[in-house]
């Protein structure tokens, strides 16, 4: 690579930075992975693999990688963040000093900022501030069908169209599709919310309650994700596509899915620190639950299947209650008020 070339830095070395990081090298354009932890960094600098979290997967030769942010960042084009949500704030933090100055900054991050609950493109305005060009990359993806170079779409959401197409040229490739937005509010709340309900309906399979009430948990969900999203300001179309729907079946009905696993785990019986245990990775959802009610109390919203997650996820209720109460709610229409209308 000819020195000032500009990268793609992406930051963060697991399963899915990896395997964006890779989708982009084989597609030709320089990258660099930066990863915390030496031993995945060193793995994947010699072997060609990243034997944490995609064994035996093997790497573009392309591909450099590196635990030291500022050599990542040295010639960076373009910026992909592809951390969990609580490391989310801290890594633009990070970043924000050593960024040249024509990057911008894209994150593959689904979530909100535990805590505070904000929005991941609100922490990025604030941390980067509002000349830097943001987008979010969201949609169905499990990283492990990326990195074998199965069929994949997903959209990129940006204020700046010019960017946005911009992060979608750089995926997009022969099995891998990449379309644009600018709906940031909607595109996230898809990312983050499609994680609590997929523990609903892991919970109901890992119960045995059979396919009608998977597919009634997933709709019905669907309907939680496009009131919550007209409350805050999204458009219901975003959730409609691969931001909302096609994410939430992926993540409802995947067994590659860690939220479902952990619905799986607690629907046969197991306690949530046996479930994460044997997940063995960060599982958004227990944050993110909290996050949503949080949005939807504030915006005066009913999420009856959300808030019972939350409530499993908190070790108030078990998951057989949530269900009795889930099917003790009065009858009613199914939209009352028009399709957005009716809580």
């Amino acid at each position: 690579m000819a020195a000032g070339t500009p990268t793609v830095a992406v930051l963060g070395a697991g399963s899915w930075g990896t395997a964006l990081a890779a989708l982009i090298a084989r597609h030709g354009h320089p990258t660099v992975l930066w990863g915390r932890d030496p031993e995945t960094v060193a793995a994947i600098a010699g072997r060609g693999e990243n034997p944490r979290y995609l064994p035996g997967i093997a790497l573009p030769p392309a591909l450099r990688a590196t635990s030291a942010l500022p050599e990542a960042l040295a010639e960076a084009g373009l910026v992909l963040v592809v951390v969990p949500s609580h490391a989310f704030a801290e890594t633009l933090r990070a970043l924000a000093p050593l960024r040249p100055p024509a990057a911008g900054v894209a994150w593959a991050t689904k979530g909100f900022e535990p805590g505070s609950g904000r929005f991941l493109h609100e922490v990025a305005a604030a941390e980067l501030g509002a000349d830097v060009p943001l987008a979010v990359v969201t949609g169905p993806s499990f990283a492990l069908e990326v990195a074998r170079g199965l069929p994949t779409a997903l959209t990129v959401h940006s204020e700046d169209a010019a960017f946005a197409q911009r992060v979608a040229d750089l995926l997009h490739g022969p099995a891998f599709r990449a379309y644009t937005g600018d709906d940031l509010l909607g595109a996230e709340l898809g990312g983050a919310m499609k994680n609590v309900l997929a523990v609903a309906t892991g919970v109901a399979d890992g119960m045995g309650l059979g396919l009608n009430a998977r597919a009634g948990l997933i709709t019905r969900g669907l309907n939680e994700m496009l009131r919550l999203n007209l409350a805050i300001g999204g458009r219901p179309e975003t959730l409609m596509g691969l931001a909302g729907l096609g994410d939430l079946v992926l993540t409802c009905t995947g067994d590659l899915s860690r939220n479902r696993r952990l619905g799986l785990a607690l629907g046969r019986g197991a306690s949530i620190a046996e479930a994460v245990r044997e997940i063995g990775q960060v599982v958004e959802s227990i944050q993110t639950a909290d996050e949503v009610m949080r949005q939807a109390e504030r915006h005066g919203v009913e999420l009856p299947i959300s808030s019972h997650v939350r409530d499993v996820l908190h070790g108030r209720i078990t998951p057989a209650e949530g269900l009795r109460r889930l099917m003790a709610r009065e009858r009613k229409p199914e939209y009352p008020s028009g399709l957005f209308g009716g809580h």
